[in-house]
């Protein structure tokens, strides 16, 4: 099953990093990201740029707007993905607790819903 590890942190902590220990949080979870492909977990990952580049669209009576990010005002903010592969839930929860940002922040994992699935009612189900 497939699982996106959603990857929440706060970027004024991650600015003010000395540039060598943003290097090694770096190439330590690049190296997580290769060992997780070894392994056949990996499927995907990016990082994301500042939120100060982010913008909310919305259609709201046919009409499309579009404001300043982030969606919401949070003290950590999303900051990049993992998408997994993962037997299930407790798995992609073991596999989250080593991504290497979590001591910086958060890893939400979502299971990846299949549209169409039947099973169950999701917020998802009108695309269906």
């Amino acid at each position: 099953m497939k699982y996106l590890c959603l990857v929440h942190c706060d970027e004024a902590v991650i600015r003010t990093m000395p540039p060598d220990e943003l290097r090694a949080l770096n190439e330590e979870s690049m190296a997580y990201d290769r060992e997780l492909e070894t392994s056949g977990h990996f499927i995907a990952a990016e990082a994301l740029e500042s939120v100060a580049f982010a913008k909310v669209v919305q259609v709201r009576d046919g009409k499309r707007s579009h404001v300043d990010g982030p969606y919401a005002e949070a003290r950590e903010q999303l900051g990049g993905f993992i998408l997994i592969e993962a037997r299930d839930l407790n798995a992609a929860i073991q596999i989250a607790g080593r991504i290497p940002m979590a001591r910086y922040g958060a890893i939400e994992v979502r299971p990846i819903e299949i549209i169409g699935n039947t099973e169950g009612n999701t917020a998802c189900d009108t695309f269906a």
